[in-house]
C-alpha cells in the first residue's frame, strides 16, 4: 500500500510517495505560497496530483508546523502560514479526492523514527528537533502520544530559566531560547563581536560582521576545532542535556533521538549534551539511563512519518 507525505513548511512543500517500509519512491517539491492558506492547500493538492500520476496511492499525509487538533482535522494555529483553526484535512481532501490525515511536523517525524530510523524498535522514545527552534514528539507503547487536544511535546516552550530570554510564543527563557539554531548563532556573533582574537575564526567566516555568521559556517569552524565554535557547541549542548534530563525525569524513555538542522552536527552537539544529561539527571547513578541518538532520516523524516501515518490512519 503506497500512500503520500507531505511536508509542509515555511518556504517550501515537500511530498513524497511512500511504500510500507518506509522508502520514498518518488518526489516532488514547490515553494510554500506566502498568501492565503487556500493557495497553500491548492500547491498541496497540486503535488499530490504530480506523484498519482505514476503511483497509486491510497491516502495522504500532512505534516505541519502548528498546533493540531485532536481529530487530526483541523491546524489550530501556525505562525509560519497563517494558518488559524483551519480545516486542512478537509480542505485537501475535497481537492484530491483521497483520505487525509494531518499531523504536526515534529510529530510525524517522532514517528518516522521509531518506525523506520534511530529509534526502531524502542517502545518509549521522545524526539526532540533541534533546529530554528525546538519541536518534539512522543512514542509511549509503540503509540504516538498526542495529549489530551492533540498539541502535546511543545518542548521547546518549556521555561528554562526565570525572567530569562524573550521568546516568539509570547513567554520569555523558553528552552529553544537557549538550544536551537538561533542560540547557535546568538552565541557565536556575540564571541566574534566582543571576543576578538578569540572568536577571529568566526568572524573571519562572517565575512568581517559578527551578523554576517551563519551556523553552517559554526558548525565548520568548530569541526575544524576552533575553541570559539566549539564554546557555541558546549553551550548549546548543555541546555540539550539539561532540557533532556527534565524530560526523562516526567518521561522515562528508553530513548531520546535528536534530529534536526544544529544536530547535523553530530558528536560536537550530542557530546557535551550527553555529560549534562549524566549530570543533571534525577537519580543519576541508581537509575537506567536512557541513550541520546542521533537521528536517521535527516529532513525526510517529517514526510516519511506523515505518509505512515495516513496508512495507519
Amino acid at each position: 500500500m503506497l500512500t503520500i507525505g507531505v511536508d509542509v513548511g515555511g518556504t517550501k512543500v515537500a511530498a513524497g510517495v511512500v511504500d510500507k517500509t518506509g522508502a520514498i519512491l518518488a518526489r516532488t517539491r514547490s515553494e510554500t505560497p506566502s498568501a492565503s492558506p487556500s493557495d497553500v492547500e491548492d500547491v498541496i493538492a497540486e503535488c499530490v496530483a504530480e506523484l498519482r500520476k505514476d503511483h497509486e496511492v491510497e491516502a495522504v499525509g500532512i505534516g505541519a508546523a502548528g498546533f493540531i487538533d485532536a481529530e487530526r482535522s483541523r491546524v489550530l494555529f501556525a505562525p509560519n502560514l497563517s494558518w488559524r483553526d483551519e480545516p486542512l484535512r478537509d480542505a485537501v481532501a475535497e481537492r484530491v479526492g483521497l483520505p487525509v490525515v494531518v499531523e504536526n511536523d515534529a510529530n510525524a517525524a517522532a514517528w518516522a523514527e521509531h518506525r523506520f530510523g534511530a529509534g526502531q524498535g524502542e517502545s518509549h522514545l521522545v524526539a526532540v528537533t533541534v533546529g530554528t527552534g525546538i519541536g518534539g514528539g512522543i512514542v509511549v507503547d509503540g503509540r504516538l502520544h498526542r495529549g489530551r487536544f492533540g498539541i502535546g511535546a511543545e518542548f521547546g516552550h518549556m521555561q528554562m530559566v526565570a525572567g530569562g530570554r524573550r521568546c516568539g510564543c509570547g513567554q520569555s527563557g523558553c528552552w529553544e531560547q537557549y538550544c536551537s539554531g538561533r542560540a547557535l548563532l546568538r552565541e557565536a556573533r556575540e564571541i566574534a563581536d566582543v571576543r576578538r582574537g578569540f572568536g577571529d575564526r568566526l568572524l573571519e567566516l562572517g565575512g568581517g560582521r559578527p551578523e554576517g555568521i551563519e551556523a553552517r559556517e559554526v558548525t565548520a569552524a568548530a569541526r575544524e576545532g576552533d575553541a570559539a565554535a566549539l564554546e557555541c557547541f558546549e553551550e548549546i549542548g548543555h541546555w540539550l542535556g539539561q532540557g533532556l534530563a527534565d524530560l526523562a525525569a516526567v518521561l522515562d524513555p528508553g530513548v531520546f533521538v535528536v534530529g534536526g538542522g544544529v544536530a547535523d552536527a553530530g558528536e560536537l552537539l550530542l557530546a557535551p549534551a550527553r555529560r549534562t544529561f549524566a549530570a543533571r539527571l534525577t537519580g543519576t547513578g541508581a537509575r537506567p539511563q536512557a541513550e541520546i541518538r542521533q537521528a536517521a532520516l535527516g529532513n525526510d523524516a517529517g514526510l516519511v512519518g506523515a505518509a505512515d501515518l495516513a496508512r495507519q490512519r
